[in-house]
């Protein structure tokens, strides 16, 4: 019907109508959407201008129904092209962008144009919106419309490789997933296969309207699409595969059929790939006889007849017979690769992986033929039984080619048990770990990168993590960097790898965790540090990685972040050089703040004492407790805080420990800290109830506090001791053998408690005590057995021969003689000192020993001693003789040790002390004791001459020894007096004293010695 006949009113209704119609289809097209929703929002537009003519009274003239014609005609050209595109192939719609936009921009523009003509033609009707029609109508006659970047690059691309004439599988599978990711398409199999079922109908919708240019650019595209992994159908590609299988059957064991002669090209002599024809009907490789007529060549390559046409036609029968006969060779070859691999030769399995590998490269339809052929599960077996590396390694290279760009060969792989066994290689030599490492980074990837669900397997594998950090850290670069890849994708994924990793010793990601994470990531850092077995040298990687400042910064937290950056901070200070790294950061300062806020949590409190208990350990002593400059802290007030947390009734044995640790960690060096501990802190009252605790370190420990703080108040300890059950605890200190710190630290306690105390030596007897102490000479650490002689003392005390009696039964001489030979410096001049108590009971307990009543004529003859004169023996004189120690103390002398002189000179002493001098004096100087003795006067300090000159005046008492030693001795005591025989001092009166007897007995020359001037 002509529009003259319609009343405008119904024409403006139809047209709004359609125009409402067309902008809401525009919205729906699933591709070019930037494009179709501006066209879109200007026709949703105009709905309001047009039905604002409605309501007007417009002229009906021939110039508006003209506009009006046009508005509609253009709107009828939108909807066209809505339509048009709206149920068409996506893959199709991206391929036709280009002009897609420049036929919606035109009809953009066209609607504006009608939309001016129709305004012009209505000026005075739509005076009120004239504003908002003359805006409308101008954008829309400028729009400009363009397709975005990355789909003109898809198509570059895309253009580019049908040009190129690429055939290879990876660039189909690279430009199938751009374009399926750019038009919204999963890239899976069936939704792939559906997409080009619908761009073939587009192919053959071209052909139907006989645009023979647009039917040949589509074929391309779809031939080139269709050689991707996704876009093949399996169950067609396995049907292929079986058919040519029972063709082969036919061929029996020929392993290669010769190509016909029609298929080689008569210019290369190679086997055709894309066969084209001449007029002449001669057939050629496209690519040679394009380079032939590039030439000027104008003659048939064959026949050599006049080329008076050079068009060239594809030959497709001719390509398919070629592609059939290629298939059939391959079919042969994986049947070969078969026979080879199960014949359990290495070298025929070499030459089958090599087979395998060129078939595939070859033709990526191979990768689903070796699969469907049973090639990859008979590789992967042989992986697991083969003991021969090379093998292993040509496996894994042999996978990786089947998987690369293949998700189906993937899954395969990955479902199987080449799985369980592709990750142990990955700890071998470095072929198979880096043919490993690179076939499973593949394994991990997909279309879209990274396979998650394949990430998650893989890190389900306990030693997986443990073999890549191993590569990690290895010197095979390239291993290497696939390692930090897969590794780096593991910890994204899933942040419990970040501990996981650590504890196969890459260390980077907690650090930098710790270090820059936020705060949930540096708490799950840090418990993961904590939970972890490292060593020194891990630890100390550790803490040069910057770890110990966060940290420290942690402690300014919450309670979680406090208790556990505490916490891992004990752990890092197990190591050494973490000590430092913490005092240089001045986080001493810190913790100790934090120990001594009255208002901290006790487990708070109780990590702050274990973090000063690992500086102070290990003997570092107070070395560390330093302020951020290196200034050392008061000490003072520290440990006046940790001995109120001992004294504090409601103090846990979990705070108990640590304290006590530190406080004598910061005691054993600082003498004067434990005389302040002991007389202002109380200290001996702090510790002694822990003597109770049902916790053995924390009594360990308070045994060794009161070593140190017994020998400033010892009466404190005594009366404790004394009470019931107390005495017996202390000798169990001195029997653990698995403890010599605490052996050590009873033994001295022993020491340090006055002699006097008879009562408690008794009572140490009749609780084995002393026989602990002797116990400890025979197999305690030397420190220990220093502390037990010292100890020793109150049951050698010459006063009480009983207990010395019970010391010698005990086996107790022995012991100190054999200390005289091997023991410490300190050790012998106690060994010396309580031979000399022993020895200064000899001569009377010799003189005591009653002569037997037998008739003189049957009594034996028992040997006296050359120096009591008596009948003398080890167990009951004490003799030193009998015991054999007169060789060592003399030894003693000589070795020019003040510590040990001092007492060896008191011990020989013991020999001239009572009755007649010559006898002791001969048996010194039998023991060539006397010239050490003289000789101390030249080098020892004045307590040890004087002691010397106590000896020599002793000696010089018989005239054999001045005769002997007279003249020499002369000269040595001349020098200390010099010659002034009223010289003042002790030292000097001792001198003139034994030059006064030299100058007495040398007038005489009588010698009661046999042989003495021979």
């Amino acid at each position: 019907m002509a529009l003259e006949l319609i009343p405008i009113g119904t024409i403006l209704a139809v047209l709004t109508n359609q125009v409402i119609k067309t902008a809401q289809a525009a919205k729906d097209v699933l591709f070019e959407k930037d494009s179709f929703r501006v066209l879109s929002k200007h026709l949703f537009d105009i709905e309001p201008v047009l039905r604002e003519l409605q309501l007007r009274e417009l002229n009906d003239s021939q110039a508006v129904r003209l506009a009006l014609e046009s508005l509609e005609a253009n709107v009828k050209k939108a909807n066209t092209l809505v339509e048009k595109y709206r149920g068409r192939s996506r893959f199709y719609l991206l391929i036709k962008c280009r002009h897609i936009v420049k036929e919606v921009q035109q009809v953009t523009r066209d609607i504006g144009q009608s939309l001016a003509a129709l305004s012009l033609t209505n000026a005075e009707v739509l005076t009120e919106i004239s504003e908002q029609v003359d805006r409308l109508q101008n954008e829309m006659q400028r729009v400009e419309l363009q397709t975005s970047r990355s789909q003109l690059q898809i198509l570059d691309r895309l253009d580019q490789g049908i040009k190129d004439q690429k055939s290879d599988q990876a660039f189909a599978n690279d430009i199938l997933e751009e374009i399926a990711q750019a038009v919204g398409v999963p890239v899976e199999p069936s939704e792939i296969s559906k997409e080009l079922q619908s761009f073939r109908k587009e192919k053959e919708e071209a052909a139907s309207r006989k645009e023979r240019a647009e039917e040949l650019f589509l074929g391309q595209v779809i031939e080139l699409l269709s050689r991707a992994d996704a876009a093949r159908d399996y169950e067609e590609v396995k049907s292929r595969y079986l058919q040519r299988v029972q063709v082969i059957e036919k061929y029996g064991s020929q392993e290669y059929i010769p190509p016909l002669n029609a298929f080689t090209c008569p210019i290369n002599g190679t086997v055709m790939v894309d066969p084209v024809s001449l007029p002449t009907g001669t057939t050629c490789e496209k690519a040679a006889i394009e380079g032939w007529l590039e030439q000027g060549e104008r003659t048939d390559p064959e026949t050599g007849e006049f080329l008076h046409e050079t068009s060239l036609r594809s030959n497709i029968r001719l390509r398919q017979s070629i592609e059939e006969w290629r298939e059939l060779n391959y079919c042969l070859g994986i049947r070969s690769c078969r026979a080879k691999l199960l014949s359990g030769f290495d070298q025929l399995m070499d030459e089958a992986l090599a087979q395998m590998r060129d078939l595939m490269r070859e033709d990526s339809v191979n990768k689903d033929w070796v699969s469907i052929g049973g090639l990859i599960d008979t590789t992967i077996d042989i992986l697991g039984s083969s003991h021969n590396k090379d093998v292993k390694k040509e496996v894994l290279v042999t996978l990786k080619d089947a998987v690369e760009g293949h998700a189906r060969n993937k899954e395969q792989v990955i479902e199987s048990k080449g799985w369980d066994l592709i990750v142990p290689c990955l700890g071998r030599d470095s072929s198979i770990s880096k043919a490993g490492v690179t076939l499973l980074y593949e394994l991990l990837q997909d279309r879209s990168g990274w396979n998650v669900p394949t990430c998650r397997k893989l890190s389900e594998q306990s030693s997986a993590i443990l073999f890549l950090v191993t590569l990690l850290r290895g010197s095979a670069r390239e291993s290497a960097e696939y390692a930090k890849k897969i590794l780096n994708k593991l910890i994204e994924m899933d942040k419990e790898n970040i501990s996981r990793a650590a504890r196969s010793g890459w260390y980077k990601p907690l650090i930098d965790c710790i270090v820059q994470g936020p705060d949930s990531s540096r708490i799950s850092a840090a418990k993961s540090l904590i939970d972890m077995e490292l060593v020194d040298s891990s630890l100390e990687v550790i803490g040069k990685e910057g770890i110990i400042l966060p940290l420290l910064e942690m402690i300014t937290g919450n309670l979680e972040a406090k208790e556990l950056s505490l916490s891992a901070l004990v752990k890092l200070l197990s190591c050494r050089a973490n000590k430092e790294l913490l005092a240089t950061a001045g986080g001493v300062p810190r913790v100790i703040k934090v120990m001594v806020d009255p208002q901290e949590r006790t487990f708070i409190i109780t990590r702050c004492c274990e973090v000063l208990g690992k500086l102070t350990s290990e003997g570092d002593g107070i070395r560390f407790i330093v302020d951020g400059n290196g200034s050392p802290l008061e000490l003072d007030p520290i440990l006046a805080k940790l001995l109120e947390f001992q004294m504090a009734r409601n103090t846990s044995q979990s705070v108990l420990k640590p304290t006590l640790h530190t406080i004598l960690a910061i005691c054993k060096p600082e003498p004067e800290l434990v005389k302040k501990a002991v007389m202002t802190a109380s200290g001996i009252s702090a510790i002694l109830p822990l003597l109770d605790e049902s916790d053995s370190d924390i009594r360990e420990v308070a045994v060794s506090l009161l070593f140190h703080f017994s020998q400033h108040e010892p009466e404190g300890v005594v009366e404790y001791l004394l009470r019931p059950r107390r005495l017996e605890a202390l000798v169990g200190f001195l029997e653990n053998d698995n403890n010599g710190e605490v052996q050590m630290a009873a033994a001295g306690l022993l020491a340090n408690l006055p002699k006097s105390e008879v009562g408690l030596t008794m009572k140490l007897i009749e609780l084995d005590g002393l026989s602990v102490l002797i116990k400890l000479l025979r197999s305690g650490k030397m420190q220990a057995k220093e502390n037990a002689l010292s100890a020793l003392f109150r049951f050698t005390d010459p006063a009480n021969i009983e207990s010395q009696h019970v010391a010698v039964g005990l086996g107790l001489y022995p012991l100190l003689v054999n200390l005289l030979r091997v023991g410490s410096v300190t050790a012998k001049a106690r060994a010396a000192a309580l031979i000399g108590n022993l020895s200064l009971n000899s001569t009377k307990l010799s003189i005591s020993t009653k002569p037997s009543r037998l008739c003189f004529c049957f009594r034996p003859r028992v040997p006296l001693c050359p120096a009591h004169g008596g009948v003398c023996s080890v167990e009951s004189t004490f003799c030193l003789l009998r015991a054999n120690a007169l060789s060592y103390l003399v030894e003693l002398l000589g070795g020019e040790v003040q510590e040990t002189a001092y007492e060896a000179i008191q011990a020989l002493s013991t020999l001239v002390r009572d009755g007649p001098m010559n006898r002791g004096a001969s048996v010194l100087h039998e023991a060539e004791a006397i010239k050490p003795a003289l000789e101390i006067l030249t080098w020892g300090t004045e307590p040890l001459k004087e002691e010397a000159l106590k000896f020599l005046e002793k000696v010089f008492q018989s005239k054999e020894m001045v005769e002997l030693y007279g003249s020499s001795a002369k000269l040595l005591l001349a020098s200390i007096t010099g010659r002034n025989i009223h010289v003042d001092g002790n030292l000097g009166r001792a001198a003139t004293n034994v030059l006064a007897l030299i100058e007495r007995y040398s007038k005489s020359s009588t010698s009661i010695i046999p042989g003495l001037f021979a």
